[in-house]
């Protein structure tokens, strides 16, 4: 806790571009939790290479995205926004807790056997040990809360474990987090299949909208987005294409589910699929000329990098330290 504020960590990996699913579900509240929390929000980089990376390209992703964060508007002077891997307690203290997390612990985690079928021809070590250096992430900044969907539940869950480990044997070093579950609603699944989540990786360019999309790309894709036979607006589980559509809508206008089904009775999927597209290229255009300017400002960017290097990297070392005294390393001189 600092100031009287609980601490708040949460991060995103620095692959593909955002999503519009990205955004109203993680993003949009971090701006509102910024307001109650003491924030840190990771570029998570050193995650990004369990699967081979371009270099150049994983540069330029990487402060994309953290121009995204200000873009988006998290307040860089409120909330620490800094790249994972300019803070080395990140994989330090990964290692002291690879040495208290069970290998069974390890095989039990579902995201690690999804990776491994996506990627069969690089199965690393890094991709199985993977939930433990999210765990380090999370406990360096003695973090209270993690926002946290269902996929990810897990993963804050051995986190919980280890730090209860490490905490039962050498006192109460870290904080244990708490899970932080958002509002409902926000869960945007992919436009050319509805039963899944969008997804940065996915292959079809038609499946996700990108937070970077032109306004013309973002309305033929909800063009072009599945719907069914049916011919009615309805909001129930046996038309997952228009249930994820009037998500999307009441995401992105604020209102209810009732509220949009009024707004539509009677009207065909064609004026549906149009609202949508419209109400999120209003949303997506101030995000996408901030950052536009902000692109063009590089030496705030680069002031805004290093000087929260340095205050993250502050925090961390003061965890990093206790950890390694607990379990006996010699204090440095």
């Amino acid at each position: 806790m600092i100031d009287g504020k609980k601490i708040l960590f949460s991060g995103m990996q620095a692959t593909g571009t955002l999503t519009l699913g990205n955004y109203l579900g993680a993003l949009k509240n971090w701006v509102t939790l910024s307001n109650e929390y003491e924030c840190y929000y990771s570029v998570v980089d050193l995650h990004s290479i369990t699967v081979r990376q371009d270099p150049e390209e994983l540069r330029t992703r990487a402060r994309n995205l953290l121009t995204l964060y200000i873009a988006a508007g998290l307040d860089p002077e409120k909330n620490c926004i800094y790249y994972q891997s300019h803070v080395s307690g990140h994989a330090e203290l990964a290692w002291i807790l690879e040495c208290f997390t069970y290998v069974g612990e390890l095989n039990r985690m579902t995201q690690f056997k999804d990776k491994a079928r996506k990627h069969a021809d690089n199965i690393n070590a890094g991709l199985y040990t993977y939930p433990v250096l999210m765990a380090a992430d999370i406990l360096l900044y003695q973090a209270d809360v993690v926002p946290v969907g269902s996929d990810q539940m897990q993963h804050l869950e051995i986190t919980r474990d280890i730090a209860g480990r490490f905490n039962s044997l050498y006192g109460d070093i870290f904080t244990i987090p708490e899970p932080y579950i958002g509002k409902a609603g926000a869960r945007i699944m992919s436009l050319q299949d509805p039963e899944k989540k969008m997804s940065k990786s996915d292959e079809n360019p038609n499946a996700s909208v990108y937070l970077l999309d032109e306004p013309s790309v973002i309305m033929k894709k909800f063009k072009r987005a599945v719907t069914d036979s049916e011919g009615c607006i309805a909001y129930r589980d046996e038309q997952p294409g228009i249930r994820n559509l009037i998500d999307i809508y009441c995401a992105a206008t604020d209102k209810t589910v009732d509220e949009a089904l009024k707004e539509f009775e009677g009207q065909g999927y064609g004026t549906l699929k149009t609202a949508v597209g419209e109400s999120v290229v209003a949303i997506l255009e101030p995000l996408q000329k901030r950052f536009k300017e902000l692109s063009e400002e590089k030496t705030y960017i680069d002031s805004i990098i290093k000087k929260n290097a340095e205050k993250a990297e502050a925090t961390a070392q003061k965890t990093l330290k206790a950890a390694q005294e607990a379990v006996g390393f010699p204090a440095r001189m």
